[in-house]
Parts: structure tokens; C-alpha cells; sequence
């Protein structure tokens, strides 16, 4: 896997910045524009997707990185369960809550891919570069 610099460049905080992209603009439309509760709601878990991934990668460790990919995984997945509240409200039509559902599993897929190569990798992080540069 290549260096990562910035979280902007992982591919899995792309998509996910994509799924709250979509959702906001669901959000704002018809009937679901009127639930307040589930609209801020599902904005909330869409949004902690990308913010936690971002945040991990920002903790610069390894173990703290993945603690909080497993965050961002719990929210993609309380997106879900919101994705289909909505539906069941019909607020969204059934082609539009599959496009969400499926982006939503790819999300998921690749954040457990990356937590499993982080699982095996040696690289510690950068905020152990400097104690590890001393011990050697």
C-alpha cells in the first residue's frame, strides 16, 4: 500500500464523503425534509463516517487509527439501519435506498480491508517515529 499523507487521499474517506454528500441532499427534499429528528439524525451518522475516519488517521498510531475505523464502521451502520427507517416512512424511493445501501456496504468493505492490513502491518505510526529513532 502506498504512503498516505493527507486523509483526503483515502479512497474510503472519498466514498464516504460521497454517501454524506447524497444523504444531504436527500435530506432536503419532500417529506423527509419535515422529520427533523431522523434528517438530523441520519446527517449526524453519515457525517461521523468520514469525520472519524479522518480523525484516526490524523491520532497518527496505528491502534488509534483503527479504533477509530471501528467508530466509523459503527456509524456506517447506524446509517443503515436509519437508511431503512426511511424507507419505511417512504421517504426514499427503492432504487435510491439500494444506490444508499450499497455504497453504504462498500464503505463498510473497504473500512474492515484497511483495518485488516493495519492489523498486519509493522508501521506503529508517525507518533512513534521519533521514540522509535531513539531506541535504535
Amino acid at each position: 500500500m502506498a504512503t498516505i499523507y493527507n486523509f483526503e487521499d483515502l479512497k474510503i474517506w472519498q466514498k464516504a464523503r460521497l454517501l454524506n454528500a447524497e444523504i444531504f441532499y436527500l435530506i432536503g427534499e419532500g417529506n423527509f425534509a419535515k422529520d427533523y429528528a431522523l434528517k438530523d439524525q441520519i446527517n449526524r451518522s453519515s457525517g461521523s463516517i468520514m469525520d472519524n475516519i479522518a480523525e484516526g488517521f490524523g491520532r497518527m498510531s496505528k491502534n488509534e487509527f483503527v479504533q477509530f475505523l471501528t467508530y466509523a464502521y459503527g456509524s456506517s451502520l447506524e446509517c443503515k439501519s436509519q437508511i431503512y427507517r426511511a424507507m419505511d416512512r417512504n421517504y426514499l424511493t427503492k432504487e435510491k435506498s439500494v444506490e444508499i445501501l450499497l455504497l453504504l456496504e462498500e464503505i463498510k468493505k473497504m473500512n474492515n480491508s484497511l483495518i485488516q492490513y493495519l492489523g498486519k502491518t509493522d508501521i506503529r505510526g508517525q507518533k512513534y517515529k521519533a521514540r522509535d529513532a531513539e531506541t535504535k
